[in-house]
């Protein structure tokens, strides 16, 4: 397979155009720490953003950060610390659940819409993402939003492209909306509650006017027993303040417990990139379930009683990570059966490739979604060379 690395956004607008004339598909890529995820490409070509680094914009007083997509995540993360600033979305780690090496690009952030527990304050890396710049399917060099939020009129391309996984178009390069690091983190633990219960609790801090950064209940069968768990961010008096009022409205849950400092890091991050899921080994296939955060418990127990399967929820219960046995369908029909009842979707995240290639890795679409896809897909990329079938086979 030939492999492409453009040093700028003309060499790439080269490549592609000379793949969409010739009609070669092209694996369209970072640094390919996450390619174990969607479905196999089945490509003669790879066009690799990782040529395309370095910020390109940092205005710390008006909290915008730009860079090209091939900047490895962790030098944006190191230039916002700098000025004690960070990414909003908290982005999810895939590396160890993979099992993959290399450093995660700012580019796949956007493509794949990787956020993580924050996001259930925050909001996901989409809502972050106010600019892109991109080639399309036939080598056209596409930019759309900007420094500022509401900039956009007609099509929101910046949106579009967020969660595309670079099916319709090749990144170039991205702007965030940044925030400010809090002055402290604080974590209240409650042990030994029920899915249900726990649930209950967790809906009734996210109700609240306290302003929870993250949301999770681990059933963890292991030495350590269920762990509940409400962060709280912000200046420390603040964090003072709605610790002592959370602990008031959570009284009838148990002791809740104040949890900070590196441990409670690692757990957050542990809830982040879903390695908690790894407690019972790697060789399992991992699922990824977004569901009404009342119906998460429910939907579990509808996937418990059938097969053998392991999992936490994060925000507040609205998602529920699963991992299942590399059996059968890998608990697709069991999974998929639970969301169509209860409402929701599921996404296979980590299987082998022969797994994804004969398994949806995406909620199956209908009939009409499947047409408006075809229709978006044609009118960026009309020759079907960019990441064919990533997402749904002959997409």
């Amino acid at each position: 397979m030939n492999s492409f690395s453009p040093r700028d956004e003309q060499d790439a607008s080269a490549v592609i155009a000379e793949a969409a004339a010739k009609g070669t598909p092209l694996t369209l890529m970072g640094n390919g720490t996450k390619a174990a995820m969607g479905r196999p490409n089945q490509t003669e070509a790879s066009v690799s953003s990782v040529g395309l680094s370095g910020v390109t914009l940092y205005e710390p007083a008006e909290m915008v950060i730009g860079a090209r997509s091939g900047t490895p995540l962790s030098e944006i993360v190191a230039t916002l610390a700098e000025k004690n600033q960070q990414l909003p979305f908290e982005p999810m780690d895939y590396r160890p659940l993979l099992g993959t090496k290399g450093e995660p690009t700012i580019g796949a952030v956007a493509a794949m819409n990787i956020s993580g527990p924050r996001r259930i304050m925050a909001g996901a890396a989409r809502d972050s993402l106010i600019g892109v710049r991109f080639i399309n399917g036939r080598g056209e060099a596409v930019k759309s939003g900007g420094r500022v939020m509401k900039n956009v009129t007609g099509l929101d391309l910046v949106k579009l492209q967020a969660g595309a996984w670079g099916t319709l178009g090749f990144l170039t390069e991205v702007t965030f909306k940044v925030l400010p690091k809090p002055e402290r983190v604080s974590t209240l633990l409650i042990r030994g509650l029920d899915d249900v219960t726990a649930i209950e609790a967790l809906s009734a801090a996210l109700g609240s006017p306290f302003d929870v950064t993250g949301a999770a209940h681990l059933p963890a069968p292991d030495r350590l027993g269920a762990r509940t768990l409400v962060r709280l961010e912000g200046f420390s008096v603040s964090v003072d303040y709605r610790l002592n009022e959370l602990r008031r409205l959570l009284k009838g849950f148990g002791t809740a417990d104040i949890f900070e400092g590196r441990g409670a890091d690692a757990l957050w991050q542990s809830v982040r990139d879903a390695t908690v899921l790894q407690e019972r080994g790697s060789d399992r296939a991992v699922w990824r379930v977004s569901t009404a955060p009342t119906k998460g418990p429910d939907l579990v127990a509808r996937v418990a009683t059938t097969i053998d399967a392991q999992w936490f929820y994060d925000w507040g219960g609205g998602l529920v990570w699963i991992s299942t046995p590399l059996i059968g369908d890998l608990g697709a029909t069991v999974i998929r059966d639970a969301t169509k009842a209860l409402g929701g979707h599921a996404t296979l995240v980590s299987a082998p490739d022969s797994e994804r290639s004969r398994i949806d890795v995406f909620e199956p679409q209908t009939d009409a979604v499947t047409m408006l896809t075809r229709g978006i897909k044609a009118s960026f990329d009309p020759a079907g060379i960019l990441n064919p079938g990533r997402m749904y086979a002959g997409l």
